[in-house]
Order: structure tokens, then C-alpha cells, then sequence
């Protein structure tokens, strides 16, 4: 059995190129600091869905102008695709914004301030060890 499906080195090759192609060839001033934090590739080739991420930008008319500047610039990304992959047939490109890494650092701020709310209101609780509240210890063992 194979260890690599052949879509899935398609795809790790498209978002190496698509990375450096974007970075230097793109020259709209329109586009932010995109990166391309995922590529998938439909079974036959045929598609190969960009997943993108904005760096410092989240408003929704920012995403959607870059997106619509990635959309425009997909026919040369494409060709450009071509002439540094070897493949019969470059699957057509389209771009997706991706929300994992906004999400995942709106979530770890809430689990920061979980913590620490929950470390004040430790700090705030009077330490009673001597209430006889606490264990006791009845020197039964299981």
C-alpha cells in the first residue's frame, strides 16, 4: 500500500508554489500578508481548493477584497503552476479563507481568561486549614 496518496503530493506541492508565487508575483496592492495555510485537491485533479489566512487583518471587507484579488489573479497563479509543476492538467484554483487560526487564538484567550479568573478568585479565598473542614484521614485502607 502506498504511504501518500498522489492528490495529497499535489497539494503539498501547490502550497509550497502558491506560498512563494503569492509572496512575489501577486503585485496588487490590495493584497495583505496572505498565507497559505492549506491545500485541497479533488480526486481527479480537476480542483485544488487554496485555503488562506490573513495576517493582522480580520474585518469581513478586507477578506473579501483579498479574496476577490486572489480570485483575479487565480488564471496567472495557474499558468504560472504550469510552468513549474509537471502535470497533464493544473487543476483550476480556488481560494478559501480559513478561520482555524482566528478561532484558535480567540480560544486560547478565553481559556487565558478562565485562568486566570480562576486563579484570582483562588488568591481571594481564605486558606482555613485549621476549620477541621479539610480530608480527614480515619486510618481506614481499602
Amino acid at each position: 500500500m502506498r504511504e501518500f496518496k498522489r492528490t495529497d503530493r499535489v497539494a503539498d506541492q501547490l502550497q509550497k508554489e502558491l506560498a512563494v508565487l503569492i509572496q512575489r508575483e501577486v503585485k496588487d496592492p490590495r493584497l495583505g500578508m496572505v498565507t497559505v495555510s492549506g491545500v485541497e485537491v479533488s480526486r481527479d485533479l480537476g480542483y485544488a481548493d487554496v485555503h488562506v489566512t490573513l495576517l493582522g487583518e480580520q474585518a469581513p471587507e478586507r477578506i473579501k477584497e483579498n479574496l476577490a484579488v486572489l480570485k483575479r489573479a487565480a488564471g496567472f497563479l495557474r499558468s504560472q503552476i504550469a510552468r513549474r509543476i509537471k502535470l497533464r492538467h493544473v487543476p483550476e484554483l480556488r481560494f478559501h479563507y480559513d478561520e482555524s487560526v482566528v478561532r484558535g487564538q480567540r480560544l486560547s484567550s478565553l481559556i487565558d481568561e478562565a485562568v486566570a479568573s480562576d486563579q484570582a478568585q483562588h488568591d481571594e479565598a481564605p486558606d482555613d486549614g485549621a476549620s477541621g473542614q479539610g480530608p480527614t484521614d480515619t486510618g481506614e485502607r481499602d
